[in-house]
């Protein structure tokens, strides 16, 4: 048995080992090699890239005043539909109708205008004394280790009492006049800023503080430039709930002994079983603690706008 050895074929080209040898000759060891040819393509591709935007920049169509609106004006007509229908009567609650009617009569005799003055009066002077107050014990508490020890347990103890409680006590000791109804609120104001500004001081950064001390800074400085700045913004949020509980106490302020004053209006119409009065008040004291929010937050719009915060998405 023989084993033919055939030649190679001679149709497939011969592939050199060295890249040199294409050119004609051989590469020396330490020459480099020659460029690679390549090829000529065209990179110019016509290609629609949108940016790509992050969640939180983009935006709906409904502008953002219709949405927050769409609520109350829902809720407004639900109460409209279920008056016409009957399933509401009016003496359970008046119709929205009766009551913008009444509203204007209200308005028209001058009643109402002057009870919000009064009122306004009263909140005015009580938060302004509760301000004072409130944030006078939470600077003392919060900065001085005995201003804690003299005030903040005294403090604790009281804000569980009921202010409401105490009504018949500031009647027996300031009387039946505007003194009474003004302590109440001061008192109702105080609680609430106390406990957010001493929270909003002792809950500054130590670091901060000792960054401070690295720059020279003296005590004072520290309060001014680093612990009152920090504790603004719960100073703020404090301001904010006080107001909500100025309303509150302003409404059993007036309705014992008053002779003016939302409260009072609200007192008559109870008497008369005049539900269309009495949901005129209330929509009244809700302007008003809206009016009174929109410029809290205003304020700290203006405040803390070192603050970046949070706005949702």
């Amino acid at each position: 048995m023989s084993i033919s050895h055939a030649p190679p074929d001679s149709s497939s080209p011969d592939i050199p080992d060295n890249p040199a040898s294409i050119e004609g000759g051989a590469a020396s060891p330490g020459s480099p090699a020659p460029p690679v040819p390549t090829p000529d393509v065209d990179l110019d591709l016509d290609l629609d890239l949108e940016p790509i935007r992050p969640n939180s920049s983009r935006r709906t169509r409904v502008p953002r005043w219709l949405r927050r609106t769409s609520g109350p004006l829902l809720l407004l007509l639900l109460w409209q539909i279920l008056s016409a229908t009957g399933a509401l009567t009016p003496d359970v609650l008046a119709s929205p109708g009766r009551i913008a009617r009444v509203a204007g009569d209200l308005i028209a005799d001058g009643s109402l205008p002057s009870a919000m003055g009064t009122s306004l009066r009263r909140v005015a002077a009580g938060v302004v004394l509760g301000a004072v107050v409130g944030t006078g014990l939470a600077l003392l508490s919060g900065l001085f280790r005995v201003g804690e020890d003299l005030v903040d347990a005294s403090v604790q103890m009281l804000r569980t009492v009921p202010f409401v409680g105490l009504i018949p006590l500031f009647i027996i000791w300031f009387g039946i006049g505007e003194a009474p109804k003004v302590a109440i609120i001061t008192l109702g104001v105080s609680f609430p800023l106390y406990l957010n500004v001493y929270a909003g001081i002792r809950g500054v950064d130590s670091q901060l503080i000792e960054a401070g001390e690295s720059l020279g800074l003296s005590r004072w400085g520290l309060v001014r430039h680093v612990v009152l700045p920090g504790a603004l913004p719960g100073a703020m949020t404090g301001l904010r709930y006080s107001l909500g509980i100025a309303w509150l106490a302003l409404v059993f302020a007036e309705q014992i002994n008053a002779d003016s004053g939302i409260g009072f209006l609200m007192v008559q119409a109870r008497d008369f079983l005049r539900t269309d009065v009495i949901v005129v008040c209330l929509i009244v004291y809700a302007f008003l603690g809206l009016l009174a929010d929109f410029i809290v937050r205003s304020l700290e719009r203006l405040l803390l706008q070192w603050r970046p915060t949070f706005t949702g998405r």
